[in-house]
């Protein structure tokens, strides 16, 4: 008898061990990651990027760097960005908070305004929230962001160490913990129809820290494609069969998109390999926690602005010290606004109360999620109005412009040549029904999918009474969440202007700093609420490049100057004043 309970217990112990695909890989789940009290911590993070890559399943081009990254990591299936769209996003990204309750929905706050009848503005967070790396900074960390920003509002000087093509944990103090941004713009939607065009930039990245290197193409412009495209390595076959999903046709020019895509992903990998390589060269790869993810979704047509999973499901990947928990698959949902929250309980720290996101990891980890959020209004000149939320399996979607159809004719989108074939197409009557879904003259108001059985969101089971359960539940989710944040769909867009701006005609300014000398200490204050107050030492005529967060007053020595600047996310910073 005993031996077959001890068969049985191994029976539990073998299933127990299998994750939901089959593999042998355990799921990491309630497991506590002993991790290093002041970690490094590196995010790569690549654009317009859908699970396109062997560790999540597609097989199509090699990237032995994720891959390699994957096997020594945790893969995350379901993480999801607030918007299908970049500035959105990252605004979620750097403050923790949603787009639609800090006025950063619109895609982007600062451009076609002219076309759209609004002046430029900036998303205006409450007074207490400040961008995630500063909070790090705070707490001695250093900071560097190379090179993309777009969040939605300019970021005060005190938010990175570094923010430039050049940024790099190599320019911090000897044995200083950091925390570093390596954007890497190869899979960019523009790689569809603009090759490489930021290739001078990335290439930096071979060259970290060495702020003299100059690319050998240096001043190719967007429109000489043909020379960038000279030197676009070829990671890939051209003549490549690509599995197109149903939404778009299966063509010549689809498939050379999709050949430029997966190519794209392939540059990427070994640009990421290179950083990778510079970790490991300078001896911190074991105490730093490496993530890797993309700023949304998919580059195609109907992926990128759109919320269906194809926009707002992005892959993964995070490795820690020691190779913990390798080849391990998490599968809790997680939103981009809980990035925020995360690093500060990565480092000890309770997440900010103002925060509407939760801590995935760390000493604060939180409850896992049961739902994610998502929005879309407008991008560029063209307006919608959309909510998502979704849970394990289902999306809820509720269209607040049903009499407007789905399809915006984004100039900038409809530069890619699968866009234009669509079009072609459908003006000429060809395309199949899962095509013309997208371009209808109207939709309903409200939508819901089952994402595991039908993937690409084609099938709406709002109307079918079995699923009215579950439409309810998601709808009255999304009316708590839109309560909680204080989002307003359909608000216009003017009329958030002047909300944000307190029915002022203009964009509201920060106080200049209030500098006190005494006994040898400066103390600088704002009026402004929320401030955030930068200052440089200056001594013997050096301005040193870096911001300093000012926290505590100031010692000075003889002959020492002091720069200050005050500045409130979402105002115009005041000007910089001198103290001498």
């Amino acid at each position: 008898m005993k031996f077959f309970q001890a068969l049985l217990i191994i029976f539990v112990f073998l299933v127990g061990c299998q994750s939901k695909d089959g593999s042998n890989a355990q799921i990491k789940d309630e497991a506590t990651l002993e991790l290093p009290k002041r970690p490094n911590i590196l995010w790569l993070v690549t654009e317009d990027m859908g699970a396109y890559i062997p560790p999540f399943g597609d097989t199509t081009v090699a990237t032995p760097n994720l891959s390699k990254l994957a096997e020594e990591g945790v893969i995350y299936p379901n993480l999801y960005s607030t918007s299908g769209v970049c500035a959105p996003s990252r605004a979620a990204i750097a403050t923790g908070m949603y787009p639609s309750s800090i006025g950063a929905n619109h895609m982007r706050t600062n451009s076609y305004n002219d076309e759209i009848g609004v002046p430029k503005y900036e998303a205006i967070p409450p007074s207490d929230v400040r961008m995630i790396s500063e909070l790090l900074r705070k707490k001695g960390y250093y900071c560097s962001n190379n090179y993309k920003t777009d969040y939605q509002f300019k970021a005060p000087v005190t938010s990175w160490d570094e923010s430039s093509p050049y940024a790099h944990w190599r320019n911090r103090k000897h044995n200083q913990s950091f925390f570093s941004v390596i954007n890497f713009t190869e899979t960019h939607e523009s790689g569809l129809f603009e090759p490489y065009g930021f290739r001078e930039i990335e290439t930096r990245l071979y060259h970290a820290g060495d702020s003299s290197y100059n690319w050998k193409n240096k001043g190719a412009s967007h429109a000489n494609n043909r020379m960038i495209e000279e030197e676009t390595p070829v990671h890939i076959p051209k003549d490549t069969k690509f599995n197109i999903p149903p939404y778009l046709v299966d063509n010549e020019v689809t498939q050379r998109d999709m050949w430029k895509l997966y190519n794209n992903i392939a540059e990427m990998d070994r640009q990421v390999g290179a950083v990778l390589k510079q970790l490991e060269d300078d001896g911190l790869l074991e105490n730093t926690i490496v993530f890797f993810y993309g700023d949304h979704g998919g580059p195609l047509p109907r992926e990128k602005r759109l919320i269906y999973d194809s926009g707002l499901n992005t892959p993964m990947i995070i490795r820690f010290p020691e190779k913990l928990q390798a080849g391990t698959k998490d599968n809790q949902l997680i939103s981009f606004v809980d990035f925020a929250p995360t690093l500060l309980s990565l480092i000890g720290e309770e997440p900010k109360s103002y925060m509407q996101g939760q801590s995935f990891l760390g000493d604060y980890k939180a409850e896992k999620r049961n739902y994610i959020h998502a929005a879309a209004d407008r991008f560029d000149a063209e307006t919608d109005v959309i909510r998502a939320v979704r849970d394990k399996q289902f999306k809820y979607i509720r269209n607040y412009r049903p009499e407007q159809g789905y399809y915006l004719p984004i100039t900038y989108r409809e530069r890619i040549p699968a866009m234009q074939e669509l079009l072609k197409l459908r003006d000429e009557g060809k395309l199949n029904e899962a095509q013309k879904q997208w371009f209808r003259d109207n939709k309903p108001k409200e939508e819901l999918f089952d994402c595991k059985t039908d993937p690409f969101e084609l099938n709406n089971l709002a109307g079918n009474p079995e699923y009215k359960e579950k439409l309810n539940e998601l709808s009255t989710e999304m009316d708590r969440w839109l309560n909680e944040i204080k989002d307003t769909p359909n608000l216009e867009e003017r009329t958030l202007v002047d909300s944000l701006w307190s029915g002022k005609d203009s964009k509201p300014k920060t106080s200049e700093p209030i500098l006190n000398f005494e006994n040898g200490k400066l103390s600088i204050s704002c009026e402004t609420e929320g401030s955030s107050i930068g200052y440089k030492i200056i001594k013997d005529e050096k301005i040193p490049k870096s911001w300093r967060v000012y926290q505590n007053p100031i010692e000075l020595s003889e002959g020492q100057k002091v720069q200050v600047q005050a500045h409130r996310i979402g105002f115009e910073p005041s000007r910089t004043i001198e103290f001498d």
